[in-house]
C-alpha cells in the first residue's frame, strides 16, 4: 500500500486520517508542520515527523496539503514546489461515499469527505477541499484551491474561481460564478454573479465591505 504524508497537523488532516483508515486508501506515514514544538507529537496516532521543509526526504510517500484555507494551500505547495514535489506526488483522497461519474474529474490534492454528492459532467481542479454534505450538480466547474464548507449547495452549471471560499450551507444559482479569491459567507444565498476578491453574505448575498 502506498505511503501518505500529511501537511499540517490540522482539524483536516484528523478529518483525512479517518477517512483514508476506514477506506483503506492509503498507509499514513505521519504529518509534517512547521510548528517545532509539535514534532515527536502524536496526532490521532499519527507521529509529527519534522517541518514542511523535510518533505523531500520521503521521495516514495504521496502528499496532501491539509490546510483549511485555499490560500494557505496554495503557499504551502508553492513551497513544495521549488522543493522539486512534482504535481503527480499529491494524493487524491475520496470518501468511498462518493461514486464520481466516469465523465466527472478530480485533480491532485484534492479531499472529498463524507457524503459529497457529484452528478454529471463536474470538473473539481486540484488541492480544492469539499467538506462533508456538499452538492455539486451537472456541468460544475471548482478551480483549482477552492474551499467548499459542509453543506454548500451549487446548482448546475457554476464557476467557483481560483482559491475561493465559500460558507457553510451556503448555496449558488444555477450558471452563476464566484469569482477567484472571493468568500461567501455561511448560509448565503447566491443569485448573481462574485467579483474577484469580494466578501458576500446574506440572504440574497450581497457585497460587504472589508
Amino acid at each position: 500500500m502506498s505511503e501518505l504524508l500529511l501537511i499540517a497537523a490540522s482539524g483536516l488532516a484528523r478529518e483525512v486520517m479517518a477517512l483514508v483508515r476506514r477506506s483503506g486508501q492509503y498507509d499514513i506515514l505521519g504529518i509534517l508542520d512547521d510548528d517545532e514544538e509539535l514534532t515527536g507529537v502524536e496526532v490521532d496516532g499519527a507521529p509529527v515527523l519534522g517541518p514542511i521543509s523535510d518533505a523531500p526526504q520521503f521521495n516514495q510517500a504521496f502528499i496532501l496539503v491539509c490546510l483549511g484555507s485555499g490560500r494557505a494551500r496554495e503557499s504551502v505547495v508553492d513551497r513544495l514546489t521549488a522543493m522539486g514535489i512534482a504535481p503527480t506526488r499529491y494524493a487524491k483522497v475520496v470518501d468511498r461515499s462518493l461514486a464520481t461519474p466516469e465523465e466527472c474529474r478530480v485533480g491532485h490534492g484534492s479531499i472529498l469527505l463524507q457524503n459529497v454528492t457529484v452528478t454529471a459532467s463536474v470538473t473539481i481542479g486540484s488541492h480544492v477541499v469539499a467538506m462533508p454534505g456538499v452538492i455539486l450538480t451537472h456541468d460544475d466547474d471548482v478551480a483549482d484551491f477552492a474551499t467548499l464548507a459542509a453543506g454548500v449547495c451549487l446548482g448546475g452549471g457554476v464557476r467557483i474561481g481560483h482559491a475561493a471560499q465559500l460558507g457553510m450551507n451556503s448555496s449558488v444559482r444555477e450558471r452563476t460564478s464566484v469569482g477567484a479569491h472571493a468568500t461567501i459567507g455561511m448560509g448565503a444565498a447566491v443569485l448573481s454573479n462574485v467579483p474577484d476578491g469580494e466578501t458576500w453574505v446574506g440572504v440574497p448575498a450581497h457585497p460587504i465591505d472589508h
